[in-house]
């Protein structure tokens, strides 16, 4: 086997040398895992509702190339054709997100899916990679020039991407676009003012959500008040504190769960419950520390450059990445209301993993030595 050297001009042998080795470690551990888990999870979730026994598995199976392999092309891409990609998903995934809205598949009270050639397609997924891009592209035009109202322009069209998810409606959703984006302001310079009213905003869309959507209302009175809901309400957090407490500190082994079986989307919300029963609780705080370790090594590499674009992209989609994975295993440990929310590179779905390895793409790109980042 032909081995790439420093010599080595080619795309792929310059990538090689560029590409920072323990972020696609790192990411590539995930996925391992995920596939493992799905093999454990995703079985008796798929027999139950009809399907062969292996269904979600091999859909799982079929994802996992075509991500590793999306996410390492869009790594050999330059800045501007980073620009140029984001901007067409971007336009894209808000035609999309409209369309969602008039003709999408409505699952659970939520219209939040299409279905495209058979396939399941959540748009908001693509939505969060391209948007925090631009947004990034939006603020570094102000260092080229000062009449450039980036900072307005980003909130407006935050503003927008917002009202549609909050439309599905999708709180989780709408939250994970709005809060990188802010950090990404504020990274860039926001004003004392913009932080009083991002956090009024905040604040208010809480409230609203809570008195006005009843699913909302039900999960964070259930949270609150366990005492007063009925057992319905609590029956997937039940059984996701019932499998981390069965598993204990080493799991009780691969395939021995017994708990998974009642747990609710065991396969993509609470997958992090399935690692906690059947590999025990070290594997769990492994999966924490690789997801806390690829958010801070992004920032650190980064935060070395002096591209103003490279920095407050990675700025939001880090930010994202980490905020995502944070919500899922802290619903699983009952640490927040329940969110439905995915874990990324790990649960099942394949817009939330295609999404994922687009934004890790993102970042490998604007994290390579091209750059002027100094590697370790």
């Amino acid at each position: 086997m032909s081995k790439f050297i420093r010599r080595d001009t080619s795309v792929l042998g310059n990538w090689w040398w560029t590409v920072d080795h323990w972020l696609l470690i790192s990411v590539l551990t995930l996925v391992v895992i995920g596939i493992i888990l799905s093999v454990s999870a995703s079985p008796f979730v798929a027999t139950k509702i009809g399907f062969n026994r292996f269904y979600f598995v091999k859909r799982h199976l079929l994802m996992v190339p075509i991500s590793v392999v999306t996410m390492i092309i869009i790594s050999l891409l330059s800045p501007m054709n980073i620009r140029k990609l984001s901007a067409i998903i971007l336009l894209a995934s808000i035609i999309l997100l409209i369309y969602v809205l008039l003709f999408g598949h409505d699952v659970k009270g939520s219209k939040r899916w299409l279905i495209i050639f058979g396939i399941s397609v959540q748009p908001s997924e693509f939505v969060k990679p391209a948007f925090f891009v631009i947004v990034a592209w939006l603020l570094a035009e102000r260092h080229l020039d000062d009449h450039f109202a980036g900072t307005k322009v980003s909130i407006v069209l935050m503003s927008i991407i917002a009202g549609l998810t909050l439309c599905q409606p999708d709180i989780g959703m709408t939250f994970i676009i709005i809060a990188p984006c802010l950090m990404q302001v504020f990274v860039a310079g926001l004003r004392l003012v913009y932080v009083i009213g991002a956090i009024i905003f905040a604040i208010s869309g809480f409230i609203v959500s809570y008195f006005f959507i009843p699913h909302v209302t039900k999960r964070v009175d259930a949270f609150f008040h366990p005492q007063f809901n009925d057992a319905d309400q609590l029956y997937q957090i039940r059984q996701s504190m019932e499998a981390f407490h069965n598993g204990g500190w080493f799991g009780c082994g691969p395939g021995e769960g017994v708990v998974k079986r009642f747990v609710p989307d065991a396969h993509s919300d609470f997958v992090f419950s399935v690692a906690g029963e059947e590999y025990g609780i070290f594997l769990c705080l492994f999966i924490a520390c690789l997801f806390c370790f690829i958010v801070i090594r992004s920032l650190l590499l980064v935060f070395n450059n002096q591209d103003a674009f490279a920095i407050y992209s990675i700025t939001g989609l880090a930010t994202q990445f980490g905020l995502q994975s944070f919500i899922n295993m802290s619903t699983a440990l009952k640490l927040i209301p329940t969110k439905g929310m995915t874990l990324p590179f790990i649960s099942f779905g394949g817009s939330s993993m295609l999404s994922a390895s687009i934004a890790m793409g993102f970042i490998l790109a604007l994290t390579r030595r091209r750059h002027g980042v100094i590697l370790e």
